[in-house]
């Protein structure tokens, strides 16, 4: 494996690991309902938590990391593959989809559970009033579906990467028929013929 491929993978890799991690420590530090407290005025009292940070930093990083696979990469509908049916081809396609379904789904809910642990405010129900809250799993979701989305992308790179030297036909594969010799059939031997010196002399003068 190349150089550039190693470093590539492995930047990609460090960002899908630290927006996981901070994933789950946005999880783990996210504001639950027994933190929250009400007043007599109907009024919610959060208290306060990285997790809003965390959870942008998250989703931040796993922007990063999509953006350099597929700048790397680039799309898969923009390159010409020699031979479509080919397993790596199937594979790139497949990764390559599957990785973006996953970057979308992630980073919507590290978003969202960022900007709903940030909420103020109550909502009148009709059993009673209740103060808003992240539902549990919705960081933890986001990370693991950051990790999967990384690691995708990681095998659309590498897939997309090795049928440029895998060629499945190429004119140089015909040079041994170009180059070789001809098949000339071996020259007639001919015997010589001796003409009468009277042939040429046609005409003498005096």
């Amino acid at each position: 494996m190349e150089k550039n491929v190693v470093m590539v993978c492995a930047a990609v890799g460090f960002l899908g690991l630290l927006s996981a991690a901070l994933g789950f420590a946005a999880e783990a530090t996210r504001i639950k309902v027994s933190d929250v407290q009400t007043t007599t005025l109907g009024v919610c009292t959060y208290p306060r938590s990285p997790a809003l940070a965390l959870g942008l930093i998250a989703a931040v990083a796993l922007m990063i990391a999509q953006a350099i696979i597929n700048t790397v990469s680039g799309c898969i509908c923009c390159k010409k593959y020699p031979n479509p049916s080919d397993t790596n081809w199937t594979i790139g396609l497949i990764s390559f989809i599957a990785s973006w379904v996953t970057f979308i789904i992630a980073f919507v809910l590290l978003l969202s559970g960022a900007a709903l642990n940030d909420q103020w405010g109550q909502e009148r129900m009709y059993f009673g009033e209740y103060c808003y809250v992240v539902r549990s799993g919705v960081f933890s979701g986001g990370a693991v579906l950051s990790l999967a989305s990384v690691a995708l992308g990681i095998v659309y790179y590498v897939s997309s990467s090795s049928p440029k030297n895998m060629q499945p036909w190429s004119p140089q594969q015909n040079q041994g028929i170009a180059l070789g010799q001809p098949q000339i059939p071996p020259q007639v031997q001919t015997t010589p013929v001796f003409v009468h010196e009277d042939t040429y002399i046609r005409q003498q003068f005096p």
